[in-house]
């Protein structure tokens, strides 16, 4: 199961991401991450391809709730050349957009609401929306299972693993060496952590983000 470090926190990319990536940048963490906002697109484009130099496998997360700005997130993606789109629930309009760019797309699944992002719907709800991305082209699904309002957060990941043979990735909420471990145990492909990192909750002994990321590269 694949650890996606994001650099954000509160569904932003913090200010100072430049200066994170390049104090980690030597964990050699293969999946890193951020979103649209909390910096400008200049600022973006620096990060991307300091995460590319590293080697690591590059995500942009879409955060928007509107069709328009989810839109202009995957442009923004295709502008910056990352391997892989997350998030949004236009699927066929962005895999439009994405089409002939090798760029993979992980659609949100169930119903996201609000910013910082809250995750509304049952697994039968998720269920059917993996099988209709798939069903579309996509290369997997995003779930916010630890940020559900209306079911439990494993109830959806298997509803989803059993609806879908793509990537399943989790996202939001994780902070602790149990819910990773329960995580793989269902069949995750890959989950992220960003803002729990920042709050240093992963290992409250320990003061500095290397900490924080050395314990989950310890949970892997």
């Amino acid at each position: 199961m694949d650890f996606i470090f994001m650099l954000t926190r509160a569904d932003r990319t913090v200010p100072d991401c430049l200066d994170v990536l390049e104090a980690v940048g030597d964990l050699g963490i293969g999946h890193i991450g951020f979103k649209d906002v909390g910096v400008d697109t200049a600022t973006l484009a620096l990060l991307h391809r300091s995460i590319r130099e590293r080697g690591a496998t590059s995500y942009l997360e879409v955060v928007s709730t509107t069709r328009e700005e989810a839109l202009a997130s995957a442009r923004t993606a295709i502008d910056l050349g990352v391997d892989r789109l997350m998030g949004g629930t236009w699927v066929d309009e962005t895999l439009r957009l994405l089409a002939g760019t090798g760029i993979e797309y992980h659609p949100f699944v169930g119903e996201p609401l609000g910013h910082p992002t809250r995750l509304a719907g049952t697994p039968e709800r998720t269920a059917e929306d993996c099988r209709r991305a798939e069903a579309a082209g996509c290369a997997g699904v995003d779930l916010l299972a630890h940020r559900a309002t209306d079911a439990d957060p494993l109830d959806l990941v298997r509803a989803a693993r059993a609806a879908t043979t793509g990537r399943l990735v989790v996202a939001g909420g994780i902070a602790t060496r149990t819910q990773v471990r329960d995580l793989a145990e269902a069949g995750v492909d890959a989950f992220t952590i960003g803002s729990a990192a920042f709050a240093g909750s992963l290992r409250p002994d320990a003061g500095t983000l290397r900490a924080q990321l050395a314990e989950v590269g310890a949970w892997c």
